[in-house]
């Protein structure tokens, strides 16, 4: 009889993946850090592979001072300039500039809405949309709660934040759960 668990096929066998979606990929996130995080590894990762980003997850969060966004709204020229030299990280000039930019529309929705866990989280009402979809193939890119989260973000400046993004980013953060059915980790 075997003890090996029935995963989302998305992950693999590479242990970091495999990790990634046993312990964190679709559990609700109320942490402010962790969502800002959340916010600026999604934005990083559009046009590349998830897997690329965990692999230098570690050095993202040395680069971008563990995801304090108080700290990454004040990065100046300097600290621009030494995070595109940075080979650890994405060196994406816009990529970059959105995180920075980012941080400061945080900010200001932390000030607005006490938390950016309430805000983001009033999208969904507050609660976890549990989905149940058999294959892959039943896993939308986008929906019209990421495209309503898109343009919201838009009218308040956030950058990279398109509709895909905001809806792999609800996925990540458990604002979604997207969790084939058959999966060990289907709530």
């Amino acid at each position: 009889m075997s003890t090996e668990k029935n995963r989302c096929p998305w992950c693999g066998t590479e242990p970091i993946y495999v990790k990634y979606h046993d312990e964190e990929w679709g559990q609700p996130i109320h942490d402010d850090r962790l969502l800002f995080e959340f916010l600026v590894l999604e934005s990083f990762q559009a046009g590349l592979s998830w897997l690329t980003v965990l692999k230098k997850r570690e050095n993202f969060r040395k680069a971008f001072a563990n995801f304090d966004a108080k700290k990454v709204s004040k990065f100046d020229q300097a600290k621009f300039d030494a995070l595109m030299q940075d080979a650890g990280i994405i060196r994406n000039r816009l990529k970059i500039e959105a995180a920075i930019n980012n941080a400061q529309r945080f900010l200001e929705i932390q000030k607005e809405f006490g938390s950016f866990d309430k805000y983001i989280w009033s999208f969904t009402g507050g609660k976890t949309i549990v989905n149940k979809p058999k294959t892959l193939k039943d896993l939308p890119a986008k929906t019209a709660i990421s495209d309503a989260m898109s343009k919201d973000m838009g009218l308040r400046g956030f950058k990279f934040r398109g509709s895909t993004i905001c809806y792999a980013f609800m996925q990540a953060v458990g604002m979604v759960d997207d969790h084939l059915v058959d999966c060990w980790r289907k709530n």
